[in-house]
């Protein structure tokens, strides 16, 4: 009797979830921890920035030994480590004299945790029986979104029954969604690489990143990632301490309306199947993105600015999911290698793009000409900042657009 595999695709949804989570909550604590642990801009913004440098040296090692040490274990381990930073992330501050070095110890298990889950859940998907696999990355890859929405909107709304003084509380309630997702995957019948090698051709990594094609799959990898996650991790601050807006209108206004249209363009892509036609869908993802940026930090209007986190959104949710299917299917064969090489490269944009905004917002918001410059223009110093970081971040769509476009080599445009 052939085996079901429809609770290993739940349960990898679960897996994307918990990905969304240890992501997206710290972000939504940023103004907490520089109010009550006079964090800066640059230290949140470094721990964003460790946070995926970590990911990416797991990705890295993961390349190498995840094939040897098999599916279930690595994942299972992930999913427990990314329950056991959350489980830090409530309780360490509270505890340890140095909050910066409490965030940081909770984040580097979240890093860990993350991942391991993002080199494996995209592979044991990709190898289940099946056809129309674009299709099905992108409905996988959508419920990162709708854990990223969950996260905001839940969060926002517990916030006000416990107040902001207990947010501790909340990474110990979230803490059981990747305990739950440990528990499944320790069950779910899972595809290990050895017999999904067995099933093709198998291409080691030197010879992926001898062909220069890969490195444009790469190049495009690490925009999608920068581009993502500028929007993700500074939009709640930038509505807060930027625009003015509370705490709630913030958060379900700017980084809810980023995650919601972004699951809603990669649900959408999903249901299309194998009409996709990548490289003009990543094409038109990033002019999508390069617009939202733009309304973002130049609408004249806090509604028009969180209207461009929407934008941004439905842009950005093409692209890793795309790339990724795109990739696979120029390199079949590529197996955990290729998708482990594809998530260094997005993680190393996702912490070049929110640390390098954060770099040029503090740089602005501390320049001696920034006061007279922000009043020239009706913002105050802080805003101005702000849009000045998150308007860096548009490299990454031009980069998406270019490359989307250019023909990869030994093409033909």
């Amino acid at each position: 009797m052939p085996l079901n595999y429809d609770s290993t695709r739940r349960t990898a949804y679960l897996g994307y979830v918990t990905q969304a989570i240890i992501n997206n909550l710290p972000p939504l604590f940023f103004v907490i921890f520089r109010r009550d642990y006079g964090l800066g801009i640059p230290q949140l913004g470094s721990l964003v920035l460790a946070n995926f440098i970590i990911q990416l040296v797991v990705d890295l090692l993961a390349v190498r030994y995840v094939d040897r040490i098999g599916y279930r274990p690595s994942i299972v381990f992930g999913t427990l480590t990314a329950a056991c930073g959350l489980l830090s992330l409530g309780i360490l501050p509270q505890l340890l004299p140095d909050a910066f070095a409490a965030l940081f110890i909770a984040l580097t298990l979240n890093a860990i945790g993350g991942g391991l889950i993002e080199v494996l859940v995209s592979p044991i998907v990709n190898f289940l029986p099946g056809e129309a696999k674009a299709s099905r990355m992108a409905l996988l890859h959508s419920f990162y979104c709708w854990g990223h929405l969950a996260v905001v909107i839940l969060t926002t709304l517990m916030l006000l029954p416990i107040g902001e003084e207990r947010w501790w509380l909340l990474p110990l309630l979230w803490m059981a969604v990747p305990l739950t997702a440990a528990f499944l995957f320790s069950r779910v019948p899972i595809i290990e690489p050895r017999a999904a090698d067995d099933s093709g051709p198998h291409v080691p990594v030197r010879r992926l990143l001898r062909q220069g094609g890969f490195w444009l799959m790469l190049l495009l990898m690490l925009a999608a990632g920068a581009g993502e996650q500028i929007m993700a991790q500074w939009s709640s601050f930038f509505a807060e301490a930027g625009l003015g807006v509370s705490k709630i209108t913030g958060d379900l206004a700017g980084p809810s309306l980023f995650a919601l249209f972004m699951g809603c363009g990669r649900f959408v892509t999903g249901l299309m199947g194998t009409r996709l036609r990548l490289r003009r869908v990543l094409f038109l993802g990033g002019i999508a993105l390069a617009g939202g940026y733009l309304l973002t930090v130049f609408a004249p209007w806090p509604a028009l600015s969180l209207a461009g986190c929407a934008v941004a959104g439905l842009g950005v949710s093409v692209m890793w999911p795309g790339v990724t299917s795109l990739a696979d299917e120029r390199y079949p064969g590529g197996g955990t290698a290729l998708f482990g090489l594809l998530a260094v490269a997005g993680d190393l944009g996702c912490a070049m793009g929110p640390w390098l905004a954060g770099l040029v917002s503090a740089a602005v918001i501390e320049a001696p000409a920034a006061c007279g410059m922000a009043a020239g223009l009706g913002f105050t110093v802080t805003d101005f900042g702000l849009r000045t970081g998150i308007l860096i971040g548009l490299v990454f769509p031009v980069l998406l657009i270019i490359g989307a476009r250019s023909p990869e080599p030994g093409q033909r445009s």
